[in-house]
């Protein structure tokens, strides 16, 4: 009997994507079955039963979910972040959970700088705005999404900065970064922060009120990371507090609709999550995914294992 792999994505990947995952798919002799644009979790549940492998997007993955799929050996978050999985509850099935990092992250990247670019440019109203040529600009967390940020950064001029307490000063030096010593020197020293923190028990309400307070006059915070690593209420009083400051985000905090209600040019939020949506991340994405599932199923090779 053939293997079987769900692709269940409430917001489905690119045509190309899913053809190349399929050829893959077809190639390892597996049954390939989709599940797009679903609405109601029962039809996730009712699909994910004797399904061997299951790629995902930003679908969660719960403990329900890990329950009704009998079979199942191998979850793959398309994508960086897999905070949509339960680890725990995966481990508990001995499901192996893997992501696909650095996939997506120059379309993360690119958008990063088409916020920084609208919020600059005063949302493209004909008003004085001003440049990213020769600004400072501050990566907080160096993975692969910050990486690509401080690639595009020289491009534009700027001068590119980062903390990161898990990368070495050696590795940023190398790549024309200067690292700093302490996340307060990178916020007080920015004129540009873009954050990059996965979020974990540490990070939810990381940057907080004390830690925007110290960015410079004009600075401005790009979040393409997750909404709770930043203080709703932090971001409340700095926003009240500062009228210079500005902050944009793909992912809409909780008080979205208040906060573009009092604060029109200070705020900028995209409408879902697009920070991975392009035909190039998609098919990087996916391709890697079933390419994962592949290698686990035949070889079990673990690489990208996210929990043990």
């Amino acid at each position: 009997m053939s293997k079987k792999v769900l692709v269940a994505t409430e917001k489905p990947f690119a045509a190309e994507a899913v053809q190349l995952i399929r050829e893959k798919s077809d190639a390892a002799g597996y049954e390939l079955i989709l599940l797009e644009k679903y609405q109601d979790k029962a039809d996730f549940i009712n699909a994910v039963k004797n399904v061997d492998a299951l790629i995902v997007r930003s679908d969660k993955v719960t403990a329900e979910v890990l329950e009704n799929a009998a079979n199942l050996k191998i979850v793959v978050r398309a994508g960086a972040g897999y905070d949509n999985l339960d680890l725990a509850a995966a481990s508990a099935k001995k499901v192996v959970c893997m992501n696909t990092p650095g996939q997506n992250s120059n379309a993360v990247a690119e958008l990063a700088f088409g916020m920084m670019l609208y919020l600059a440019r005063c949302q493209f109203q004909p008003k004085s705005g001003t440049e990213l040529l020769g600004k400072k600009i501050g990566i907080h967390a160096y993975g692969n999404v910050g990486k690509n940020v401080a690639r595009i950064a020289r491009g534009f001029g700027m001068q590119v900065f980062a903390f990161d307490p898990y990368v070495s000063n050696e590795v940023m030096q190398a790549e024309g970064i200067t690292p700093l010593k302490s996340v307060e020197e990178l916020y007080s020293t920015c004129n540009y922060i873009s954050l990059h923190l996965p979020k974990t028990e540490a990070t939810v309400n990381f940057v907080n009120k004390n830690l925007l307070r110290l960015l410079p006059t004009g600075g401005v915070l790009i979040n393409t990371a997750r909404k709770e690593v930043v203080c709703e209420e932090g971001l409340r009083l700095i926003l009240q507090e500062r009228p210079d400051f500005k902050y944009a985000s793909d992912i809409a905090p909780d008080i979205a609709d208040e906060l573009k209600a009092q604060f029109p040019t200070q705020v900028y939020f995209t409408p879902k999550k697009m920070g991975a949506q392009t035909e190039e991340a998609n098919i990087n994405a996916g391709v890697a995914a079933i390419s994962q599932i592949i290698d686990f199923l035949e070889k079990g090779i673990t690489t990208f294992q996210v929990n043990k």
